[in-house]
C-alpha cells in the first residue's frame, strides 16, 4: 500500500509526536501511527520515546539546538576553500586542510567537486610544443585540405595515395587492453615481462590509399633511408599505381608524406615534378593530420602484439598477411578520420590536443625534432652553438650511414653545427 506521506522532514515528526504526547499517548502508540503514515524507516522507537520524554519536561521547540563543531559549508566557507585552491591549482586536499582549518577534508573535497564542480586531471601529453608558426601553418594545410574535399569530394580522396615509415620489431609487447584476461579472486596476478630494449628490428615503408595495401618495403640491413633509397621506392611505387589502380596516374595523383628529411630533399622534389604528382601540405609535428601515422601504423601495431619472429622473412611474411587482410572499409575509413582531424585542427588554436595526436610522431619525423639545429640543448663545454636555420646546409641531401637512430642524429648534429 502506498503511503500518505513519504521522506518527512525530522520537525515534522516531531511535531506529530508533540501533539500525540499532549493527548497523553503513549510512545508505543505514536511510533505505531508515525509508521503507518510516513512509513517504517520514518524514526526509531528508542527516538520516538526520547522525544516524548523531552516535551514531557517542558519542551516546546521541534528543531535541533545550536551546538558547537565544525561550520556547514556555508558560502563563505565555499569561497574560502575555491580562493585557497585558485592560488595554486596543484595544491592537495590534504594541504588544503591546512589552509582552511575549519573544515574536514571530507567535506572540502565535496566543495570542490560537488558545490564548484572542480576535478583534478592530469595534463595531456603532446608530442611537441608548437610555437606560433607552426600553428599556423598546421591550420592552412587543414583548411586547404578541407577546400580542396569540399571543391572536389570524393574524387580528392580517390585520387589520393599516402605512405610512412616505420620499425618493426621482432618482438611485439602486448597492450595492455590486449593483456587483460578473467581471473578468479583466488587465482595469481597474470605477469607481463617487460621488453628487451636491444631487441632486433626492421625498417619497413607502406603505401596505401582508399581502397586498399599499394606497396610494403623493407629496408635491407646495410643499406640507408636516404633520398636516393626513398627515389628508389617512389619508382616502386609507380609501377605498382600503374598495376594496381588503373587510369589513376592517367587522372592525376596526389601524394602525401611527413616531412622527414629524405622526403624533403632536392632529388626528392625533383622526383615528384617528373612525376607530374601533386604534393598534399603537410605542416611539420602533426601526427594527427597524417593518417597512416593515427589509424594505419597503430592498427598494424595492435596485430602484432604478442608475436615473436626469428628473422626478417618470417617478420616480413606476417605483416604482408596483415596488411594484405585488412578489408577495404579499414582502409577508407582511415580517409574519412583524416577529413575529420582536419575540421578539428582548422578549429583548433593551441597545441595538439586531438586524442589521436597521442599516437605520437612517426619514428622519422621524431628523428627530424632530435637532430634538428633549432632543437633547445644545453650546449656541451668546448662545442659551438648551432648555426642559423638559413645557414645549415639541407640534411635531407645527406647520406647518412645506416638508418638514423638517436646516437647518429646526435653526431649528425654536431658535423652540421661545425
Amino acid at each position: 500500500m502506498e503511503l500518505p506521506l513519504v521522506s518527512p522532514a525530522s520537525c515534522d515528526s516531531r511535531s506529530v509526536i508533540r501533539f500525540l504526547a499532549a493527548k497523553k499517548n503513549s510512545a508505543k502508540d505514536i511510533h505505531t501511527e508515525l509508521c503507518q503514515v510516513y512509513g517504517e524507516g520514518c524514526m526509531s522507537s528508542g527516538m520516538v520515546r526520547r522525544w516524548v520524554r523531552e516535551f514531557k519536561n517542558s519542551r516546546t521547540d521541534v528543531h535541533d539546538e545550536p551546538r558547537a563543531g565544525r561550520p556547514s559549508d556555508s558560502y563563505e566557507i565555499i569561497a574560502k576553500v575555491e580562493a585557497a585552491m585558485l592560488e595554486d591549482r596543484r595544491v592537495t586536499v590534504r594541504k588544503l586542510c591546512d589552509l582552511v582549518p575549519d573544515i574536514s577534508k571530507t567535506t572540502i573535497d565535496k566543495i570542490l567537486r560537488e558545490h564548484l564542480g572542480y576535478s583534478k586531471v592530469c595534463a595531456i601529453l603532446v608530442p611537441k610544443m608548437l610555437t606560433e608558426d607552426h600553428k599556423r601553418q598546421r591550420v592552412e594545410a587543414a583548411q586547404k585540405f578541407l577546400d580542396c574535399h569540399e571543391t572536389d569530394g570524393e574524387e580528392l580522396l580517390d585520387s589520393i595515395v599516402t605512405g610512412d615509415e616505420t620499425w618493426v620489431h621482432y618482438t611485439t609487447p602486448e597492450t595492455k587492453e590486449q593483456s587483460k584476461q578473467w581471473k578468479h579472486t583466488s587465482s595469481p596476478k597474470p605477469l607481463k615481462f617487460k621488453k628487451n630494449t636491444f631487441c632486433r628490428e626492421t625498417y619497413g615503408s607502406v603505401f596505401w590509399d582508399r581502397k586498399g595495401l599499394l606497396l610494403c618495403d623493407f629496408m635491407r640491413r646495410g643499406t640507408t633511408m636516404n633520398p636516393d633509397r626513398y627515389c628508389e621506392i617512389l619508382k616502386q611505387l609507380r609501377r605498382a599505381i600503374q598495376n594496381e589502380r588503373r587510369g589513376m596516374l592517367t587522372k592525376g595523383v596526389r601524394f602525401h608524406h611527413d616531412n622527414a628529411r629524405p622526403h624533403t630533399a632536392h632529388k626528392t622534389t625533383a622526383f615528384f615534378e617528373e612525376f607530374g604528382w601533386e604534393l598534399v601540405s603537410h605542416p611539420p609535428y602533426s601526427p594527427n593530420l597524417a593518417s597512416s601515422d593515427f589509424h594505419f601504423l597503430p592498427e598494424l601495431k595492435k596485430n602484432l602484439g604478442g608475436t615473436q619472429f626469428q628473422d626478417d622473412d618470417e617478420l616480413e611474411e606476417a605483416v604482408l598477411g596483415l596488411l594484405r587482410g585488412q578489408a577495404a572499409e579499414f582502409f577508407d575509413s582511415g580517409f574519412h578520420k583524416w577529413v575529420t582531424e582536419c575540421k578539428n585542427a582548422s578549429n583548433e588554436t593551441g597545441n595538439m590536443e586531438s586524442p589521436s595526436a597521442e599516437v605520437g610522431a612517426s619514428s622519422a619525423e621524431m628523428e627530424d625534432d632530435l637532430s634538428s639545429p633549432q632543437r633547445e640543448e644545453v650546449p656541451a663545454e668546448g662545442r659551438q652553438p648551432p648555426l642559423a636555420q638559413e645557414e645549415v646546409p639541407r640534411p635531407g641531401d645527406l647520406d647518412i650511414p645506416g638508418p638514423i637512430t638517436r646516437s647518429r642524429a646526435r653526431r649528425l648534429e654536431a658535423q652540421v653545427s661545425c
